[in-house]
Protein backbone atom coordinates (compact mmCIF):
# COMPACT_ATOMS: atom_id res chain seq x y z
CA UNK A 1 0.00 0.00 0.00
CA UNK A 2 1.12 3.55 -0.73
CA UNK A 3 -0.06 6.87 -0.14
CA UNK A 4 -0.06 8.04 -3.71
CA UNK A 5 -3.59 8.48 -5.52
CA UNK A 6 -5.50 10.76 -7.61
CA UNK A 7 -7.38 13.51 -5.75
CA UNK A 8 -9.00 16.29 -7.48
CA UNK A 9 -7.95 14.77 -11.11
CA UNK A 10 -4.14 14.81 -9.83
CA UNK A 11 -1.35 12.75 -8.72
CA UNK A 12 -1.45 13.03 -4.90
CA UNK A 13 0.87 12.35 -1.94
CA UNK A 14 -1.35 11.76 0.69
CA UNK A 15 -3.62 15.47 0.77
CA UNK A 16 -0.60 17.25 -1.34
CA UNK A 17 -0.75 17.56 -4.84
CA UNK A 18 2.09 16.55 -6.76
CA UNK A 19 1.72 19.70 -8.96
CA UNK A 20 2.25 21.60 -6.14
CA UNK A 21 5.27 20.52 -4.59
CA UNK A 22 6.69 20.62 -8.30
CA UNK A 23 6.12 24.06 -8.57
CA UNK A 24 7.76 25.28 -5.25
CA UNK A 25 10.75 22.26 -4.98
CA UNK A 26 11.52 22.23 -9.53
CA UNK A 27 11.78 19.01 -10.90
CA UNK A 28 13.36 16.35 -11.04
CA UNK A 29 12.24 15.76 -7.44
CA UNK A 30 12.41 12.83 -4.75
CA UNK A 31 8.73 12.61 -2.95
CA UNK A 32 8.31 10.23 0.13
CA UNK A 33 5.41 9.39 2.11
CA UNK A 34 5.55 9.58 6.44
CA UNK A 35 2.10 7.47 6.21
CA UNK A 36 3.50 4.75 4.14
CA UNK A 37 6.71 4.63 5.38
CA UNK A 38 5.16 4.20 9.28
CA UNK A 39 2.62 1.99 8.42
CA UNK A 40 4.99 -0.51 6.29
CA UNK A 41 7.46 -0.72 9.54
CA UNK A 42 4.52 -1.08 12.38
CA UNK A 43 2.76 -4.16 10.06
CA UNK A 44 6.31 -5.61 9.73
CA UNK A 45 6.70 -5.07 13.21
CA UNK A 46 3.25 -6.44 14.51
CA UNK A 47 3.56 -9.38 12.08
CA UNK A 48 7.04 -10.17 13.47
CA UNK A 49 5.66 -10.29 17.05
CA UNK A 50 2.14 -11.44 16.70
CA UNK A 51 4.03 -14.64 15.06
CA UNK A 52 5.75 -14.96 18.40
CA UNK A 53 9.08 -13.81 17.56
CA UNK A 54 9.55 -12.17 20.49
CA UNK A 55 11.17 -8.24 20.88
CA UNK A 56 12.58 -8.45 17.20
CA UNK A 57 15.59 -5.76 16.40
CA UNK A 58 14.61 -4.10 13.54
CA UNK A 59 17.27 -2.24 11.80
CA UNK A 60 16.17 -0.72 8.81
CA UNK A 61 18.85 -1.00 5.59
CA UNK A 62 19.95 2.87 5.44
CA UNK A 63 21.72 1.92 2.19
CA UNK A 64 17.95 2.00 0.54
CA UNK A 65 17.05 5.39 1.41
CA UNK A 66 19.28 7.53 3.91
CA UNK A 67 17.69 10.96 3.66
CA UNK A 68 17.87 11.82 7.73
CA UNK A 69 14.35 12.84 7.91
CA UNK A 70 13.24 9.59 6.78
CA UNK A 71 15.71 7.67 8.96
CA UNK A 72 13.75 9.95 12.16
CA UNK A 73 10.30 9.10 10.92
CA UNK A 74 11.26 5.50 11.45
CA UNK A 75 13.59 6.23 14.21
CA UNK A 76 10.39 7.65 16.59
CA UNK A 77 8.81 4.35 16.05
CA UNK A 78 11.67 2.51 17.49
CA UNK A 79 13.24 1.54 14.61
CA UNK A 80 17.51 1.21 14.29
CA UNK A 81 19.22 1.09 11.04
CA UNK A 82 22.01 -1.34 9.60
CA UNK A 83 24.42 0.10 8.50
CA UNK A 84 27.55 -0.30 5.90
CA UNK A 85 29.55 2.34 6.31
CA UNK A 86 31.08 5.16 9.05
CA UNK A 87 28.73 8.02 7.18
CA UNK A 88 25.87 5.85 7.30
CA UNK A 89 26.68 5.72 11.33
CA UNK A 90 26.89 9.32 10.96
CA UNK A 91 23.54 9.28 9.47
CA UNK A 92 21.63 7.15 12.28
CA UNK A 93 22.94 8.99 14.84
CA UNK A 94 21.57 12.53 13.50
CA UNK A 95 17.97 10.69 13.16
CA UNK A 96 18.27 10.17 16.76
CA UNK A 97 19.01 6.23 16.66
CA UNK A 98 21.18 4.98 19.61
CA UNK A 99 24.16 3.00 19.22
CA UNK A 100 22.48 0.26 20.96
CA UNK A 101 20.37 -0.21 17.75
CA UNK A 102 23.02 -0.07 15.06
CA UNK A 103 23.99 -3.09 13.44
CA UNK A 104 26.92 -2.61 11.01
CA UNK A 105 27.35 -4.46 8.03
CA UNK A 106 29.84 -4.25 4.68
CA UNK A 107 32.94 -6.61 3.62
CA UNK A 108 35.70 -3.89 3.58
CA UNK A 109 35.35 -2.38 7.38
CA UNK A 110 38.37 -0.01 7.71
CA UNK A 111 40.11 0.21 11.28
CA UNK A 112 38.88 3.57 11.31
CA UNK A 113 35.21 2.64 10.69
CA UNK A 114 35.31 -0.11 13.33
CA UNK A 115 37.21 2.65 15.80
CA UNK A 116 33.64 4.47 15.25
CA UNK A 117 31.44 1.92 15.40
CA UNK A 118 32.51 0.61 18.66
CA UNK A 119 33.24 4.13 20.39
CA UNK A 120 29.13 4.15 19.51
CA UNK A 121 28.28 1.50 21.25
CA UNK A 122 26.73 -0.11 18.15
CA UNK A 123 24.64 -3.27 18.70
CA UNK A 124 26.75 -5.61 16.71
CA UNK A 125 29.15 -6.02 13.70
CA UNK A 126 28.36 -8.19 11.27
CA UNK A 127 32.07 -9.88 10.63
CA UNK A 128 32.56 -10.79 6.73
CA UNK A 129 35.89 -12.46 6.70
CA UNK A 130 38.43 -14.30 8.86
CA UNK A 131 40.93 -10.63 7.97
CA UNK A 132 37.76 -8.38 8.81
CA UNK A 133 37.41 -10.48 12.65
CA UNK A 134 41.16 -10.42 13.44
CA UNK A 135 41.17 -6.43 12.82
CA UNK A 136 38.15 -5.66 14.98
CA UNK A 137 39.74 -7.74 17.63
CA UNK A 138 43.27 -5.61 16.99
CA UNK A 139 41.02 -2.29 16.94
CA UNK A 140 38.86 -3.60 20.19
CA UNK A 141 42.54 -4.04 22.09
CA UNK A 142 43.74 -0.67 21.15
CA UNK A 143 40.53 0.66 22.23
CA UNK A 144 40.25 -1.82 25.51
CA UNK A 145 36.52 -2.40 24.10
CA UNK A 146 35.45 -5.75 24.16
CA UNK A 147 33.59 -6.07 20.35
CA UNK A 148 30.02 -7.24 20.06
CA UNK A 149 30.19 -9.22 16.44
CA UNK A 150 27.63 -11.55 14.76
CA UNK A 151 29.10 -14.16 11.95
CA UNK A 152 27.53 -13.30 8.75
CA UNK A 153 27.58 -16.55 7.20
CA UNK A 154 27.25 -17.03 3.21
CA UNK A 155 24.91 -20.23 3.17
CA UNK A 156 24.63 -20.61 -0.71
CA UNK A 157 21.66 -20.14 -1.38
CA UNK A 158 20.48 -17.81 -3.72
CA UNK A 159 18.06 -15.27 -3.90
CA UNK A 160 16.40 -11.78 -5.18
CA UNK A 161 15.66 -10.04 -8.28
CA UNK A 162 18.73 -9.39 -10.38
CA UNK A 163 21.86 -10.93 -10.15
CA UNK A 164 23.69 -7.99 -8.89
CA UNK A 165 21.42 -7.90 -5.58
CA UNK A 166 21.60 -11.71 -5.02
CA UNK A 167 24.17 -12.43 -1.53
CA UNK A 168 23.78 -15.50 -1.08
CA UNK A 169 25.71 -17.86 -3.40
CA UNK A 170 28.95 -19.29 -2.27
CA UNK A 171 30.43 -16.92 -5.11
CA UNK A 172 29.49 -14.10 -3.32
CA UNK A 173 31.58 -11.71 -1.70
CA UNK A 174 29.33 -11.23 1.50
CA UNK A 175 30.03 -13.52 4.55
CA UNK A 176 31.87 -16.36 5.51
CA UNK A 177 31.31 -19.82 4.06
CA UNK A 178 28.87 -22.38 5.99
CA UNK A 179 31.93 -24.70 6.13
CA UNK A 180 34.22 -22.23 8.30
CA UNK A 181 31.42 -20.62 10.40
CA UNK A 182 31.77 -22.83 12.73
CA UNK A 183 35.39 -22.38 13.45
CA UNK A 184 36.23 -18.54 12.89
CA UNK A 185 33.37 -18.72 15.90
CA UNK A 186 34.85 -20.70 18.17
CA UNK A 187 38.17 -18.72 17.55
CA UNK A 188 36.10 -15.31 18.20
CA UNK A 189 34.86 -17.05 21.97
CA UNK A 190 38.20 -17.83 22.84
CA UNK A 191 39.35 -14.20 22.27
CA UNK A 192 39.59 -11.54 24.99
CA UNK A 193 38.53 -8.72 22.55
CA UNK A 194 35.42 -10.33 20.71
CA UNK A 195 32.26 -11.34 22.29
CA UNK A 196 30.47 -13.63 19.69
CA UNK A 197 26.75 -12.68 20.00
CA UNK A 198 25.32 -14.88 17.48
CA UNK A 199 24.80 -15.53 13.45
CA UNK A 200 23.72 -13.27 10.47
CA UNK A 201 23.41 -13.49 6.84
CA UNK A 202 21.35 -11.52 4.14
CA UNK A 203 21.08 -13.79 0.48
CA UNK A 204 19.67 -11.08 -1.89
CA UNK A 205 17.06 -8.30 -2.43
CA UNK A 206 14.14 -8.13 -4.23
CA UNK A 207 12.59 -11.53 -3.09
CA UNK A 208 9.52 -12.69 -4.37
CA UNK A 209 9.76 -16.39 -3.25
CA UNK A 210 9.53 -17.62 0.59
CA UNK A 211 11.29 -20.98 -0.82
CA UNK A 212 14.76 -19.64 -0.57
CA UNK A 213 14.49 -17.54 2.19
CA UNK A 214 13.26 -21.09 4.30
CA UNK A 215 16.00 -23.02 3.28
CA UNK A 216 18.76 -20.37 4.80
CA UNK A 217 16.55 -20.27 7.48
CA UNK A 218 16.57 -23.82 8.01
CA UNK A 219 20.64 -23.93 7.47
CA UNK A 220 20.71 -20.99 10.26
CA UNK A 221 19.36 -23.41 12.85
CA UNK A 222 21.39 -26.13 12.05
CA UNK A 223 24.35 -24.18 12.38
CA UNK A 224 23.17 -22.50 15.48
CA UNK A 225 21.86 -26.27 16.96
CA UNK A 226 25.66 -27.29 16.16
CA UNK A 227 27.76 -24.76 17.39
CA UNK A 228 25.13 -25.09 20.99
CA UNK A 229 26.18 -28.87 21.01
CA UNK A 230 30.14 -27.89 21.06
CA UNK A 231 29.42 -25.56 24.56
CA UNK A 232 29.19 -22.12 22.49
CA UNK A 233 26.43 -19.04 22.92
CA UNK A 234 24.25 -18.13 20.38
CA UNK A 235 22.30 -15.46 21.42
CA UNK A 236 20.81 -13.62 18.39
CA UNK A 237 19.96 -14.65 14.95
CA UNK A 238 20.19 -11.37 12.08
CA UNK A 239 18.09 -13.00 9.25
CA UNK A 240 18.79 -9.92 7.04
CA UNK A 241 16.37 -8.65 4.69
CA UNK A 242 15.66 -8.95 1.40
CA UNK A 243 11.64 -8.95 1.46
CA UNK A 244 10.45 -7.88 -2.11
CA UNK A 245 8.16 -5.08 -3.13
CA UNK A 246 5.80 -4.33 -5.22
CA UNK A 247 7.26 -3.17 -8.62
CA UNK A 248 3.97 -3.21 -10.49
CA UNK A 249 4.90 -5.49 -13.13
CA UNK A 250 5.47 -8.82 -10.99
CA UNK A 251 3.53 -11.00 -8.68
CA UNK A 252 2.71 -9.54 -5.60
CA UNK A 253 5.94 -11.15 -3.26
CA UNK A 254 4.49 -13.00 -0.19
CA UNK A 255 3.28 -10.52 2.74
CA UNK A 256 5.06 -9.76 6.22
CA UNK A 257 2.69 -12.40 7.76
CA UNK A 258 3.32 -15.05 5.58
CA UNK A 259 6.95 -13.95 6.12
CA UNK A 260 7.03 -14.26 9.79
CA UNK A 261 4.79 -17.22 10.07
CA UNK A 262 7.36 -19.11 7.56
CA UNK A 263 10.51 -17.88 10.78
CA UNK A 264 7.85 -18.99 13.60
CA UNK A 265 7.53 -22.70 12.15
CA UNK A 266 11.09 -22.87 11.15
CA UNK A 267 12.66 -21.64 14.17
CA UNK A 268 10.28 -22.24 16.60
CA UNK A 269 12.21 -23.72 19.84
CA UNK A 270 15.45 -22.15 18.99
CA UNK A 271 15.20 -19.35 22.11
CA UNK A 272 17.38 -16.55 20.30
CA UNK A 273 16.52 -12.66 19.68
CA UNK A 274 15.52 -12.00 16.05
CA UNK A 275 17.52 -9.32 14.30
CA UNK A 276 15.82 -8.15 10.71
CA UNK A 277 17.15 -5.59 8.23
CA UNK A 278 14.45 -4.47 6.21
CA UNK A 279 15.19 -1.52 3.25
CA UNK A 280 13.21 -1.69 0.46
CA UNK A 281 9.92 -3.69 1.87
CA UNK A 282 9.54 -0.65 3.88
CA UNK A 283 11.07 2.34 1.83
CA UNK A 284 10.10 1.24 -1.91
CA UNK A 285 6.76 2.15 -1.74
CA UNK A 286 6.91 5.20 0.36
CA UNK A 287 8.29 7.33 -2.63
CA UNK A 288 8.23 8.77 -5.95
CA UNK A 289 10.74 10.50 -8.30
CA UNK A 290 8.65 13.31 -9.77
CA UNK A 291 9.96 14.65 -13.31
CA UNK A 292 8.55 16.80 -16.36
CA UNK A 293 8.18 16.67 -19.87
CA UNK A 294 11.11 18.33 -21.64
CA UNK A 295 9.20 17.19 -25.04
CA UNK A 296 8.62 14.76 -27.45
CA UNK A 297 10.28 13.54 -30.28
CA UNK A 298 8.44 12.09 -32.87
CA UNK A 299 10.60 10.19 -35.26
CA UNK A 300 9.16 9.48 -38.69
CA UNK A 301 8.97 5.74 -38.58
CA UNK A 302 6.94 6.40 -35.67
CA UNK A 303 9.35 5.94 -32.73
CA UNK A 304 8.29 8.48 -29.93
CA UNK A 305 11.09 9.85 -27.56
CA UNK A 306 9.33 11.12 -24.24
CA UNK A 307 12.03 12.99 -23.04
CA UNK A 308 12.49 14.26 -19.09
CA UNK A 309 14.30 16.38 -17.26
CA UNK A 310 14.97 13.69 -14.96
CA UNK A 311 17.91 11.09 -15.76
CA UNK A 312 20.05 7.81 -15.10
CA UNK A 313 22.28 9.95 -12.29
CA UNK A 314 19.38 10.76 -10.61
CA UNK A 315 17.55 7.23 -10.61
CA UNK A 316 19.99 4.40 -11.65
CA UNK A 317 18.08 1.12 -11.55
CA UNK A 318 16.46 0.93 -14.77
CA UNK A 319 19.98 1.03 -16.10
CA UNK A 320 21.88 -1.09 -13.90
CA UNK A 321 19.35 -3.63 -13.20
CA UNK A 322 16.96 -3.53 -16.02
CA UNK A 323 14.28 -2.21 -12.93
CA UNK A 324 10.57 -2.11 -13.82
CA UNK A 325 9.48 1.37 -12.45
CA UNK A 326 5.55 2.31 -13.41
CA UNK A 327 5.21 5.77 -14.39
CA UNK A 328 1.91 7.71 -14.35
CA UNK A 329 1.44 11.02 -15.41
CA UNK A 330 0.08 13.47 -12.64
CA UNK A 331 -2.52 14.94 -14.28
CA UNK A 332 -3.79 12.29 -17.24
CA UNK A 333 -4.42 13.84 -20.29
CA UNK A 334 -7.86 12.04 -22.04
CA UNK A 335 -7.08 10.06 -25.02
CA UNK A 336 -5.88 6.77 -26.80
CA UNK A 337 -2.56 5.66 -24.66
CA UNK A 338 0.60 6.02 -27.02
CA UNK A 339 3.72 3.80 -26.92
CA UNK A 340 6.67 5.89 -26.11
CA UNK A 341 10.64 5.44 -25.20
CA UNK A 342 10.94 7.22 -21.65
CA UNK A 343 14.05 8.48 -21.52
CA UNK A 344 16.33 11.18 -20.09
CA UNK A 345 19.10 13.65 -21.30
CA UNK A 346 22.23 12.37 -20.05
CA UNK A 347 24.43 11.75 -22.77
CA UNK A 348 24.11 7.49 -22.49
CA UNK A 349 22.78 5.18 -24.44
CA UNK A 350 21.53 3.55 -21.08
CA UNK A 351 19.57 6.83 -19.50
CA UNK A 352 16.34 4.96 -20.92
CA UNK A 353 14.21 4.44 -18.40
CA UNK A 354 11.52 2.35 -20.78
CA UNK A 355 11.37 0.78 -24.38
CA UNK A 356 7.86 0.61 -26.11
CA UNK A 357 6.10 1.59 -22.78
CA UNK A 358 2.28 2.28 -23.22
CA UNK A 359 1.35 5.74 -21.61
CA UNK A 360 -1.43 7.66 -21.94
CA UNK A 361 -0.74 11.24 -24.07
CA UNK A 362 1.68 13.42 -23.09
CA UNK A 363 3.16 16.87 -24.02
CA UNK A 364 5.94 19.26 -23.00
CA UNK A 365 5.14 20.38 -19.37
CA UNK A 366 3.60 17.65 -18.47
CA UNK A 367 4.65 15.87 -15.06
CA UNK A 368 5.01 12.01 -14.50
CA UNK A 369 5.45 9.96 -11.47
CA UNK A 370 8.01 7.02 -11.06
CA UNK A 371 6.38 4.84 -9.28
CA UNK A 372 8.25 2.65 -6.13
CA UNK A 373 10.99 4.79 -6.18
CA UNK A 374 11.55 5.27 -2.20
CA UNK A 375 14.38 2.51 -2.12
CA UNK A 376 17.36 3.03 -3.99
CA UNK A 377 16.85 6.05 -5.82
CA UNK A 378 17.99 8.82 -4.21
CA UNK A 379 20.64 6.97 -2.52
CA UNK A 380 22.33 6.06 -5.71
CA UNK A 381 22.35 8.97 -7.39
CA UNK A 382 24.78 10.93 -8.94
CA UNK A 383 26.03 14.52 -10.17
CA UNK A 384 27.04 12.24 -13.67
CA UNK A 385 27.29 15.10 -16.43
CA UNK A 386 27.35 17.99 -13.36
CA UNK A 387 23.93 17.35 -13.00
CA UNK A 388 22.70 18.69 -8.97
CA UNK A 389 21.32 15.96 -7.16
CA UNK A 390 17.13 16.10 -7.23
CA UNK A 391 15.87 17.19 -3.76
CA UNK A 392 13.82 15.39 -1.20
CA UNK A 393 10.76 16.04 -0.22
CA UNK A 394 8.96 14.79 2.97
CA UNK A 395 5.39 14.86 3.09
CA UNK A 396 2.92 14.22 6.66
CA UNK A 397 -0.86 14.55 6.09
CA UNK A 398 -1.06 18.04 4.22
CA UNK A 399 2.07 19.38 4.48
CA UNK A 400 5.22 18.91 3.03
CA UNK A 401 9.13 19.96 3.64
CA UNK A 402 12.54 20.14 2.09
CA UNK A 403 14.32 17.83 3.59
CA UNK A 404 17.37 18.23 1.00
CA UNK A 405 17.89 21.09 -1.23
CA UNK A 406 18.58 21.08 -4.69
CA UNK A 407 22.82 21.76 -4.84
CA UNK A 408 23.85 25.17 -6.67
CA UNK A 409 26.36 24.97 -9.45
CA UNK A 410 28.35 27.34 -7.37
CA UNK A 411 28.25 24.70 -3.98
CA UNK A 412 28.98 21.77 -7.08
CA UNK A 413 31.90 23.46 -8.01
CA UNK A 414 33.43 25.22 -4.99
CA UNK A 415 33.61 21.47 -3.70
CA UNK A 416 36.81 21.06 -6.01
CA UNK A 417 40.10 22.88 -5.71
CA UNK A 418 42.83 23.96 -8.45
CA UNK A 419 46.04 22.37 -8.97
CA UNK A 420 48.72 24.55 -7.17
CA UNK A 421 50.61 24.42 -11.37
CA UNK A 422 47.27 25.62 -12.90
Amino acid sequence: MNHFDLEDGGLACESVSLDAIAEAVGTPVYVYSSATLERHYLVLRDALVNAGLGDPMIAFAVKACSNVAVLKTLSRLGCGADVVSEGEIRRALAAGIPGARIVFSGVGKTAAEIEFALSTGVAEINVESEPEMDRIAEVAARLGRRATIAIRVNPDVGAGGHAKISTGKADSKFGVSFSEAARLYAKASNSAWLDPIGLAYHIGSQITDLAPMEAACLKMRGLVESLRDEGLSVRRLDLGGGLGAPYFDQPDPPGVEAYAAMIARVMAGLEVQFAFEPGRVICANAGILLARVIHVHRRPEGRNFLVLDAAMNDLIRPAMYEAFHDIRPVAPRPGAPEVYDVVGPVCESGDTFARERRLPPLEAGDLVAFMTAGAYGAAMASEYNTRPLAPEVLVRGDKFALVRPRPSYESILAAERNAPWL
